[in-house]
């Protein structure tokens, strides 16, 4: 029986270096053994969506900001979507990582490139004995932003047991939708950290201690 590693990926921020861009860039792991089941999870986890009257994708950045597909949905409802999907996150067998690049340090694009290949790098040299376990690798990236596909595809060139699906349902892959909280969520954590500024959004859907709650509770899933 293939012995098969599923790793979802998500990004947030872009690669601009002007007015307006972001001061930081974020790239989760949500990874996942295929052996191990997630299917009542994820039953429990669209029977509560369902009750809060969203069955869609969850995009955390467009969720805390009243945009797209929750612009008519008021604060509460939109507090316990998110609880609903991070609860999901704490409960399902996955581990969790995510690198952070503070750009207030970085110069240029080019340079910006470099520290994420360095870093996506360090990642699977450090968790090396542990992917090569896998007969096969199925890495989940829909190329939302090239210049990260592009990396990503260098990276894993040249091992045969790693092929990367771009297209697939994003609404069914729940872990693709937790890489994407994880990348919210985690620049938060690192904006409370290094004293930036949270936007009011973000200060008025989260409390300190919420983000504090949420660290500690997915402490144990950190690679």
């Amino acid at each position: 029986m293939i012995k098969r590693l599923n790793i979802f990926i998500d990004e947030s921020g872009d690669f601009g270096f002007v007015n307006g861009s972001s001061d930081l860039y974020a790239v989760s792991f949500t990874i996942h053994e295929s052996d191990n089941s997630i299917a009542n999870e994820l039953q429990y986890l669209n029977d509560r969506l369902s009750k809060l009257e969203y069955d869609g994708m969850l995009h955390l950045a467009y969720l805390i900001a009243k945009r797209g597909d929750y612009s008519s949905f008021d604060l509460e409802q939109r507090q316990k979507i998110f609880w609903t999907i991070f609860n999901f996150a704490r409960k399902v067998p996955v581990k969790l990582k995510t690198i952070i690049l503070d750009k207030r340090y970085i110069n240029s694009k080019s340079q910006l490139n470099k520290a994420i290949s360095i870093e996506v790098n360090k990642f699977i040299n450090e968790n090396k004995k542990y992917l090569d376990s896998f007969d096969k690798i199925v890495i989940y990236y829909d190329n939302g932003q090239e210049t990260l596909a592009t990396i990503l595809d260098i990276i894993f060139a040249t091992n045969e047991r790693v092929e990367r699906r771009i297209e697939f349902d994003h609404v069914k892959k729940r872990l693709f939708q937790v890489s994407d909280m994880l990348t919210f969520i985690d620049k938060l954590d690192y904006k409370f950290h290094n004293n930036m500024p949270f936007t009011n959004a973000e200060k008025y859907f989260f409390s300190n201690s919420d983000i504090q709650y949420i660290k500690r509770k997915l402490k144990n899933k950190r690679l």
